[in-house]
């Protein structure tokens, strides 16, 4: 198996805890896909295998921020409810949308 270049997304999504984690992820990748979520919440489940396939097949990094255990950071985003999907391009937020995506819908965010 080669190693991934910076170029190379990774095919599973990333867990993030901490915002200097985020910005050096939103900094290494071209496009990518925030999903903020929580245990608890149905549609965030739902979600999961379409998020999941998105970062496998697509050339987007895609980060999972769980908002319990990182209330801060949601906080930064605005997050007030949950799913809340962030779309950032070149390091910059590009789109934000609430509430369950169908696996379409997440591809187009992330085909800019």
């Amino acid at each position: 198996m080669s190693s991934e270049s910076a170029s190379t997304s990774p095919s599973e999504p990333i867990p993030i805890e901490e915002t200097n984690g985020l910005d050096a992820v939103t900094s290494e990748y071209d496009t990518v896909l925030v999903d903020f979520y929580a245990d608890w919440c149905g549609p965030c489940q739902m979600m999961e295998p379409a998020v999941e396939s998105v970062a496998e097949s697509t050339d987007a990094a895609v980060i999972k921020v769980d908002v319990d255990a990182n209330q801060d950071l949601a906080a930064e985003f605005g997050v007030q409810g949950v799913p809340t999907l962030v779309v950032f391009v070149d390091g910059e937020v590009a789109e934000q949308v609430v509430g369950a995506q169908s696996e379409d819908r997440l591809r187009e965010l992330v085909d800019r």
